[in-house]
């Protein structure tokens, strides 16, 4: 057998392992893409092509360069909500321009490796990301459900029932995705019945013509990029962190790794080429990329399959296209929203330490509230952040020996000293005892940051104000270091300064 280079054989992998799957989730996926991309065009206050055009760019762009196979990348809500202000400003032009430095910025980022601080995103916060998303979901079909006839009630039931029944069917139900049987015979009812239902073609109109290459039509100035910079900066931020965010779940789905950093540069690639194609920036949808890996998908083809099938759809059957039934996809999205969250979750709200609820429901509830993906994970990494530095400050305590004459007191320190710490590394000193001298044991303990070694200089000096010899060691390497760069306790030039009228 002839060696293929790993590369060759991981990229042959990604691209040719699951042909079938892919093929067959990639069109369920640009079927549920159609309404959403029209949708989140209304909400940016643009035409539909423009939504439709990204999500086509966006996903065969990803395909190819991005760094999490069959993730689904496209025009997305939560960015949409970012450009309202833009377009009603400025224009279509100006958006255009803005998701080129949206391009340029997230591609900055990957070179900087940001994918990395993926790391600092707790669990409780993904859990919480992942719940919210779903609730937003379920909270974006209920427009679907509202002031309706009966029928839609009993299409949409019935969607389901296909959707979680079809693949017990033997054999068939196994090979051919249930979200696509559900599409087709929900269609198929619709139209044999003649039934006066909402369908895609009442979204709005679809373009008839293929995306033509075009420059953004503004003046190339400093006045431009003050105008885009604000709302590019806040596009590639949310772009990323819902792009990281998906990824992260999509790889506990499929049991598989992603590489962040080259992620974020795909996402800037694929929205520079949106914005050159007349469409708006986009990022990874965790509703599509949910409905991909259930449907089998599982590498790049699934992703580049949606976006070609998406532009051959509204530009070539759109005829067909318009004739779905909203329904058949409110029931997929319901799905999708059903099998995102995770129950789990509420399960195990008991069992689970309280600082892990607290920062899980607080993602949850900005995030829904708010509709804004950054807002709720700063704030769930915040509170994560905060109960994990109070839990580790708790691993700080003493142990002391006074000796057999009395002159010498040694105490040991263990734990960690940092700035919530600090104050309690202080307190566990006793100054007014009399001694000749004092030894600080820290082999077992470990200083983090200025605020550790501020708070040794004060134990260090008050002793040695009250008259007593005072005595460090055991510091490892990197606590030494620290202590040497910023301590002054050592140093007579910065001691008399810390002394001062003393």
């Amino acid at each position: 057998m002839s060696f293929i280079p790993p590369l060759l054989r991981s990229t042959k992998l990604d691209w040719l392992g699951n042909v079938r799957g892919d093929l067959l989730a990639g069109l369920v996926v640009a079927l549920a893409l159609v309404p959403e991309a029209i949708a989140f065009s209304i909400i940016a206050g643009v035409a539909p092509k423009v939504g439709l055009y990204a999500s086509f760019c966006i996903a065969v762009i990803i395909a190819i360069v991005g760094g999490r196979p069959g993730m689904i990348s496209a025009a997305t809500g939560a960015m949409a909500l970012l450009m309202v202000t833009l377009v009603k400003t400025h224009g279509l032009q100006y958006l255009l321009a803005a998701t080129l430095l949206t391009g340029v910025l997230q591609i900055i980022a990957g070179y900087l490796k940001l994918g990395n601080l993926m790391s600092f995103v707790s669990r409780s916060v993904v859990t919480g990301f992942v719940n919210a998303l779903a609730i937003l979901i379920f909270m974006a079909q209920l427009p679907e459900l509202i002031n309706v006839t009966w029928h839609v009630y009993v299409l949409t039931a019935a969607g389901l029932g296909v959707i979680y029944l079809f693949p017990y069917l033997p054999v068939i139900g196994k090979v051919i995705p249930s979200p696509l049987v559900c599409i087709l015979l929900i269609t198929a009812v619709v139209l044999s019945l003649g039934l006066d239902v909402r369908t895609v073609g009442d979204m709005g109109e679809l373009p008839d013509t293929l995306p033509v290459f075009l420059w953004p039509d503004v003046p190339i100035n400093f006045e431009t990029l003050k105008i885009i910079f604000p709302y590019s900066a806040a596009l590639a931020v949310v772009g990323l962190l819902e792009s990281l965010m998906t990824s992260t779940i999509v790889d506990d789905l499929t049991d598989t790794h992603s590489d962040k950093n080259r992620e974020c540069k795909g996402q800037g690639i694929a929205n520079i080429g949106a914005g050159l194609l007349g469409g708006m920036a986009g990022c990874a949808m965790i509703g599509q990329s949910v409905i991909n890996v259930k449907s089998g998908g599982r590498g790049r083809l699934s992703t580049f399959v949606a976006g070609v099938f998406l532009l051959i759809l509204v530009v070539f059957l759109s005829d067909w296209l318009t004739l779905i039934p909203m329904a058949a996809l409110v029931a997929v999205m319901i799905m999708v929203s059903i099998g995102t969250f995770n129950w789990d979750s509420i399960r195990n709200l008991r069992s689970h330490p309280l600082s892990y609820n607290i920062s899980m429901l607080a993602t949850v509830v900005v995030v829904v509230f708010t509709h804004n993906l950054a807002y709720g994970v700063l704030v769930g990494v915040l509170l994560a952040s905060l109960f994990f530095a109070n839990k580790v400050s708790h691993f700080l305590y003493f142990e002391s020996d006074l000796s057999e004459d009395g002159s010498t007191r040694t105490y040991k320190v263990i734990g960690q000293v940092f700035f919530n710490s600090a104050q309690k590394f202080s307190n566990s000193f006793d100054f007014k005892e009399v001694v000749d001298k004092v030894i600080i044991d820290m082999t077992r303990a470990h200083f983090w940051d200025v605020s550790a070694v501020e708070a040794l200089d004060k134990v260090v000096l008050k002793f040695r104000r009250e008259g007593a010899d005072v005595e460090l060691y055991g510091l490892n390497e990197a606590s030494e270091t620290i202590v040497d760069r910023f301590g002054v306790h050592d140093k007579p030039e910065d001691l008399q300064k810390v002394l001062g009228g003393h």
